[in-house]
Formats: structure tokens, C-alpha cells, sequence
């Protein structure tokens, strides 16, 4: 089946409607940098694309911070997401992820609704919005819902979204003093833009130094991204030091399951998993401590 019609509804309501009449002929799309390329690779096949592109819906464009979030809307695109100031200061590991996705075209043309939407295992800032325990704000025909990102990712390019739903934009949690984020990757192939392992880090600590708030999400290992919520108990209220990192980063080594492909096997990627987890509560605690 190839494309033969875009339509180009100008609300969020429109295009889940549109999505909901069209059933399986209809396809959202973005920046169109993933799905484009899955119908020219005769990966996806659709009649009618939904294009967003002139959607006007104030909670799906801008970036602006709030009292006690970061709203983001779901049609700003990577690029822009990763130069805001708002997302540099107060929460840059965000803004690290969205940097590091392919190549300058890609992040000038890819929305981060669509990035996320896509649920590709080794991208970016999935791992990111889980770590620091956003919220994923969709809409569709049946009305708005607010979907954790922890919860949002089921497997590999599967999310929690039903068919005619699309993403409105994301709220993260700002985060208070004492608290630094980081986002650690690490990539195995010269020609290769996408993580073997991609390390978000969220760390809290008291005046006295110990760890009050600790996150940790590992991405591009597994078929979503990756918490240890017991290791991350057992690290809480020891000090943040060196040594539990490394306590912390073993953990995580010996627990994931890694999967194998081109860009590592599962016995390399257990010990990129150790390094980076380290890696990436090291530069946290750096920036907990500004």
C-alpha cells in the first residue's frame, strides 16, 4: 500500500478524530524522520498519513517553566528542546539526550512527541523523561490522560498509546537544590549515531552528603528503559561517594539482562553498563553540588 493522501488537521482533537475514522489507513505523523523512512523501507504501510505539522494547540508547541514543572510541547523539536534555556538550566541531562539523537537534520525536523511515540530501544531521551519521572500528557477521540513515563513504554516500538491517541506535550518535575541529572552514553561504532548504553542519572543530597533522591534509568540495553528501584532504596541514605556509585553500578550489571546486536553483545554491554552508571552518578553528583 503506498501514501495517498496527508491530511493536515490544525488541533490535537482533529487529528485523534481523523486517526479514529481512518482505522488502519491512517498514520500519524511529525517531523516524519521515522516513519518516512519505515514506508520507503516498506517497514509500515499506510494510505493516509495525519500530519501535525499545522497543528496550533498552545500545549503542543513552546517550552516554558512553571512553578514546579517544565512543560514541553510535543511538537518542539529536538534541536530547539536541546538549546532552551530553561531545559540547559534546570535540567540538562534532558537537554544532553535530545542532542545526542542521529545527526543535526534529524534534531532540526524530529519532534520529541514523535521520538518518543516511536519507542525505538536505543534513542535517546526515553531513558531521560523516565529517570526524572516525567508525565506524558495525550489526547484522542475519547478526551486527555496523563500517562507516567516509566508507564508509557511496553516493549520495542510499543507504547502504553492507544491508536487514535497522540502525544500533547510532557511535564517534568523541577527539580530542587541539591539535586543533579546526567545523561551518559556510550557509542560502540564510528558510523553508528544511536547508544549501546545510555545512562540517566537523577541524585539528591543533604548538607551532610548523604543520597536523599537517587534515579537511575538505563537505556538502549533492553526493550525499554531500565530502573532497579531496590538498588535504588539500598543506595538511599549512604553517602555519596565514589564507592556507592561503584556499589550502585554493579548492581545494575549483574541484575540487567542485556540484549545482543550490532552495536554490542550482552557481555560487552554488562560492562558498559557498569561504567556508565558510574559515569553518570559522578557527573550528577558534580552538578548536585553547584
Amino acid at each position: 500500500m503506498i501514501v495517498d493522501d496527508i491530511r493536515q488537521p490544525t488541533s490535537l482533537r482533529a487529528a485523534g478524530q481523523l486517526l479514529d475514522e481512518l482505522g488502519d489507513d491512517g498514520r500519524v505523523v511529525a517531523g516524519g524522520t521515522a516513519v518516512i523512512l519505515m514506508i520507503r523501507q516498506r517497514l509500515l504501510s499506510t494510505s493516509t498519513l495525519v500530519s501535525l505539522a499545522r497543528v496550533t494547540d498552545a500545549r503542543y508547541r513552546g517550552i516554558d517553566a512553571r512553578e514546579a514543572h517544565l512543560r514541553i510541547g510535543g511538537g518542539e523539536r529536538l534541536a530547539d528542546v536541546a538549546a532552551h534555556p530553561a531545559v540547559r538550566r534546570l535540567l540538562p541531562a534532558l537537554g544532553t539526550a535530545c542532542a545526542s539523537v542521529g545527526n543535526v537534520r534529524i534534531r532540526n525536523r524530529a519532534t520529541i512527541a514523535g521520538n518518543v511515540a516511536e519507542a525505538d530501544y536505543s534513542s535517546d531521551p526515553p531513558a531521560v523523561l523516565v529517570a526524572l519521572d516525567a508525565q506524558v500528557d495525550v489526547t484522542g477521540p475519547d478526551g486527555d490522560r496523563r500517562i507516567p513515563a516509566s508507564e508509557l513504554f511496553l516493549g520495542y516500538y510499543e507504547t502504553a498509546l492507544q491508536d487514535s491517541e497522540v502525544i500533547a506535550g510532557f511535564e517534568v518535575p523541577l527539580l530542587p537544590s541539591g539535586v543533579g541529572t546526567a545523561y551518559v552514553r556510550y557509542t560502540s561504532r564510528a558510523s553508528e549515531d544511536r547508544p549501546c548504553v545510555g545512562v540517566a542519572a537523577v541524585l539528591g543530597v543533604t548538607p551532610g552528603g548523604r543520597i536523599e533522591h537517587i534515579r537511575v534509568a538505563v537505556g538502549a540495553v533492553a526493550d525499554t528503559p531500565r530502573m532497579l528501584p531496590a538498588v535504588l532504596a539500598d543506595a538511599t541514605g549512604r553517602p555519596a561517594s565514589p564507592e556507592v556509585f561503584a556499589d550502585v553500578a554493579n548492581a545494575y550489571a549483574q541484575q540487567l539482562d542485556p540484549l545482543d546486536d550490532e552495536r554490542g553483545s550482552a557481555w560487552y554491554r554488562t560492562r558498559m553498563i557498569e561504567v556508565h552508571v558510574r559515569r553518570a552518578l559522578a557527573e550528577a553528583h558534580r552538578r548536585a553540588a553547584r
